[in-house]
């Protein structure tokens, strides 16, 4: 299979205004609004997001209309073929979680991707009809709306199905994605290629219009005939006869059995901000409160709540104490990660320990303040001597009574498997299982038990949508795509509104470090730090890769003031057809 691009690139900058929709040409930094506003991948989907807002619509419904609308005008990532998670704050304060991801069919065995040496088929995952999970979105954010929608499930379904049946306009960066999937990914299957083809052939070019018939019917038929008739209706029908037909693993009663499960949140505090997040079988929750719970206990928040312990609170993000003591404290909380994270239906897992500052304050205290630790090192008991894909979305939206959704989702890799069914793409999630037992290597393999594949497991990730708030009110919603990157993406936004005194946008603007364990190296963005940096921290013994383009994840992210009551909404200038919307008046 050839190499997929990697999709997203450079930015769009929006204007700021007050509760009203802005034009996509208009360049600004913000959007502002005090009637709700809804920021993602693409603008079109944000459209969406917003005019259910203007129709007295909620967070949640708003969600689902953007969910679904990017499933249309964002199919790297946008699906109802794949599955995510969703973190919901209601204005009252009370919060929840909805797990939608996918799950292994019944027909799965912990070594169905391993060959005829025992050794893992790496590619077995990339595309085709046994790499998708069974699917979730389509669960997930029905049973979002049953809880917290106010509006008819069609009303927040027919946007979708509206911009699927009479289409929409090209940018030149989606027509080159799609030009470049329809010489990979989706170039073997058929069906793939009649769906993202351009009628009569040729390139497509900026302003081509994409219609979408298929996926606009079997959109219709969610809307009228809800979640069932893609569980257990003729949506179902179709896609088990496609996979009887190519092998696959996925059947009729793999769909009718799949459940979302709503799931108490993962909760921490940081310099006075209270996180609210995801729980397994993400692991970005963890992650983000045992990294930010290690960086309080070594100081980078000092006694009187200033970052650093400076008395102006006003510390560098990018000088070279504070990413040494980033990149160390990600090390040991990746390798929790490892050890420790799966589905919790499948997996005891020591959650309550992994999220005490007690636990962060034993890690913090084995880090040396001035010289690297060695990755192999501390994880020398999992190691015996596959990566997640970026290609995942998030959006955030607030309401105008101040209740919140950060939602992040996806196919796994650009375009999922590369398979259509009825119009719609299926995941590759599969590929986000430990392959084999016991084989933890130096570079992306993980093989601890939490994450083996079994019938009805839901497969590790690392998404991490995430509110945060302060003295109890809504203060950030955040989240991003990036496969293992996300929580460290999500921490960037986050420390830059907590620990760092940034607003929305220069907390998304700012360039973004990585570090997960393993491999051993911690990826710098050009910009996030200055070579003399950089320097210092070699000489402490970090292996550093530079990253000249901004590409870690798309942070499309909201400031609130409880206060005022109003919204800042930042798109990611790394996502070149995102956009921020509020309802027009």
């Amino acid at each position: 299979m050839a190499m997929r691009q990697k999709y997203v690139v450079a930015a769009l900058v929006l204007a700021a205004c007050t509760g009203k929709a802005v034009s996509i040409a208009t360049p600004v930094d913000e959007l502002v609004s005090s009637t709700g506003v809804v920021v993602s991948a693409h603008h079109l989907a944000s459209d969406a997001g917003a005019a259910v807002l203007a129709k007295g619509g909620s967070a949640v419904d708003a969600a689902v209309a953007t969910a679904f609308a990017l499933a249309v005008t964002y199919p790297a990532a946008g699906n109802i073929g794949g599955g995510g998670f969703m973190v919901i704050r209601q204005a009252d304060g009370t919060a929840t979680t909805i797990d939608y991801r996918e799950k292994a069919p019944l027909r799965s065995t912990p070594t169905m991707y391993l060959d005829a040496t025992g050794a893992i088929a790496a590619s077995a995952t990339d595309s085709g009809w046994r790499a998708p999970g069974v699917p979730g979105t389509v669960r997930g954010l029905a049973m979002a709306h049953e809880k917290f929608g106010k509006l008819a499930w069609a009303d927040v379904v027919m946007p979708a199905v509206q911009l699927a049946e009479e289409g929409f306009a090209l940018s030149e960066s989606l027509a080159g994605e799609l030009n470049g999937a329809l010489t990979s990914i989706l170039a073997s299957f058929p069906a793939s290629v009649a769906t993202y083809g351009k009628p009569g052939g040729g390139a497509w070019v900026a302003g081509d219009t994409l219609r979408l018939p298929q996926l606009g019917r079997a959109l219709r038929a969610i809307a009228t005939g809800g979640p069932e008739v893609f569980y257990t209706g003729w949506i179902a029908d179709s896609l088990a006869a496609q996979m009887r037909a190519h092998r696959g693993l996925i059947s009729r009663a793999d769909l009718a059995a799949y459940q979302a499960v709503e799931r108490e949140p993962v909760r921490g505090t940081f310099n006075g901000y209270e996180l609210i997040s995801m729980g397994p079988p993400s692991s970005g929750g963890v992650v983000m409160m045992l990294t930010l719970n290690q960086l309080e206990a070594l100081g980078l928040v000092g006694a009187d709540g200033s970052a650093d312990g400076s008395a102006d609170g006003s510390a560098d993000r990018s000088d070279a104490r504070t990413l040494h003591l980033r990149i160390e404290v990600a090390r040991r909380a990746y390798l929790d990660r490892a050890r420790w994270i799966g589905d919790p239906d499948f997996s005891e897992i020591p959650l309550a320990r992994l999220l005490s500052k007690e636990y962060a304050r034993e890690l913090a205290a084995g880090i040396d303040t001035a010289q690297a630790s060695s990755s192999a090192e501390l994880g020398k008991d999992i190691l015996t001597p596959m990566a997640e894909s970026p290609q995942t979305t998030h959006f955030s939206v607030v309401d105008a009574e101040g209740n919140a959704v950060s939602n992040t989702y996806t196919l796994e890799s650009g375009y999922g498997s590369g398979v259509v069914v009825a119009g719609f793409l299926l995941n590759n999630e599969m590929g986000d299982f430990s392959k084999k037992s016991g084989y933890t290597n130096t570079g992306w393999a993980i093989g601890t038990p939490a994450n083996l594949i079994a019938p009805g497991k839901r497969m590790l990730s690392s998404m991490s949508p995430v509110i945060v708030t302060k003295g109890g009110a809504l203060r950030l919603v955040t989240g991003s795509p990036g496969g293992r990157t996300i929580p460290n993406t999500v921490l960037n936004v986050v420390l830059g509104v907590t620990a760092f005194g940034e607003g929305v946008r220069a907390a998304v603007d700012a360039p973004r470090i990585h570090h997960q364990w393993m491999p051993d190296t911690a990826s710098f963005e050009s910009g996030a730090a200055t070579p003399a940096v950089l320097a210092a921290l070699r000489a402490m013994g970090h292996q550093i890769k530079e990253v000249t383009a901004r590409s870690q994840g798309d942070a499309h992210s909201i400031l609130f003031d409880a206060t005022t009551r109003t919204a800042r909404a930042a798109n990611d200038r790394r996502s070149p057809d995102s956009g921020a919307r509020a309802p027009k008046p």
